[in-house]
């Protein structure tokens, strides 16, 4: 099998590290809303990911996590007077309500940031002591600049990665160079935060998946999954700071699925074009969506509309029609029980294509 590797802009041949399973990591939703459609499209491709490999006999050990302590759910408690945990329960709950509607599979392991502090501590320690991280008006920043490869996987130099971050990276005067990112947030009035040889405070956002792949996967996986938006910064900064911590590659993979535009439109809030999997849910159902997710490649942008929405109606229509004349055919292929040789033929054709 093959498969395109971000980090190498190649298509490699697939084989798990230690020769036994495929070790796979997919960056999960920050619980504080609805999944959105964009959220939708990377669940749907790895779950197939992950049940190909299976269905091909392999043993795959899948990490999804979920990010519950964030700004955003900090900014959620504060607008609805609940607490961050009550958001983050109320969230996943919602969550597994539309995964399972998209059929998707719960991951072998499901791991929360807040239970994993220790293990996120002992990575900024070790990026503390060994120089790659320092202190500054109350946080713990990460050195960019001394990460020799820092932008191997976006394929950028520093100079174009500030450039082109604008609003996303924070040019704050305390930091020594305005790349540096937040492995540590020091504690403010009011917000949740946890007890650290740096003082009291709340992990940064790219540090928590480190520490969960680390803790569940091992120092070196096989293949890192996500969606293209996450590339830079959060992919970047995670192998900065997993490999200056742990000496070692980080992910020998690296997976991305493409955008999604509505109706030719880059999906935006502020456009009123942004639907949650349960709005388009509760008109459409769940299959057409997930339909929409995997009948394209997973590296290409996906235009999503109502008229797309019904032709995948119409389509799984087909599909099932397919099914039910193939089920036919094999009940009457004779005492034998012999499924017809098209059947084995496209059946390879199959396999031949996904690998």
């Amino acid at each position: 099998m093959q498969i395109y590797n971000t980090m190498t802009r190649s298509k490699q041949e697939l084989t798990p590290a230690d020769g036994k399973e495929y070790k796979i990591y997919a960056c999960g939703p920050t619980v504080y809303n609805f999944i959105h459609i964009g959220n939708a499209r990377p669940l749907c491709v790895f779950d197939v990911l992950r049940r190909y490999l299976e269905y091909r006999g392999n043993k795959v050990n899948f990490v999804q996590n979920f990010t519950d302590i964030d700004d955003k759910l900090i900014k959620k408690a504060n607008e609805e007077g609940i607490t961050v945990p009550e958001v983050a329960k109320r969230y996943i709950e919602e969550f597994w309500i539309d995964a399972k509607g998209l059929n998707v599979r719960e991951a072998t392991t499901h791991p929360k940031a807040t239970e994993n502090i220790d293990a996120i501590i002992d990575i900024i320690s070790t990026l503390m002591d060994k120089g790659y991280a320092y202190q500054a008006d109350g946080d713990v920043y990460f050195r960019a600049t001394k990460f020799g490869e820092y932008g191997k996987l976006s394929h950028q130099p520093l100079e174009e990665l500030l450039a082109g971050a604008s609003e996303r990276v924070d040019a704050a005067d305390f930091k020594e160079n305005p790349m540096d990112f937040c492995l540590w947030k020091g504690a403010k009035e009011g917000e949740p935060f946890w007890e650290s040889p740096f003082g009291k405070g709340r992990p940064g956002w790219h540090i928590e998946c480190s520490a969960m792949a680390g803790r569940y996967l091992g120092k070196t996986i096989d293949i890192h999954c996500g969606g293209q938006d996450l590339i830079f910064p959060h992919h970047e900064n995670e192998i900065a700071q997993s490999e200056c911590a742990n000496g070692c590659t980080f992910a020998n993979f690296w997976m991305h699925n493409g955008y999604i535009n509505v109706d030719n439109r880059k999906m935006s809030k502020s456009l009123g074009n942004f639907f949650t999997v349960r709005e388009v849910a509760e008109k459409f159902g769940y299959e057409p969506i997930r339909y929409i997710m995997i009948s394209s490649h997973y590296r290409s942008p996906i235009n999503y509309s109502v008229d797309i929405l019904n032709q995948s109606k119409n389509a799984l229509e087909r599909l099932y029609t397919c099914l039910d004349n193939m089920n036919f055919a094999l009940k009457n292929a004779g005492e034998g029980g012999e499924a017809p040789e098209f059947l084995e033929t496209r059946k390879n054709e199959f396999i031949a294509a996904m690998d």
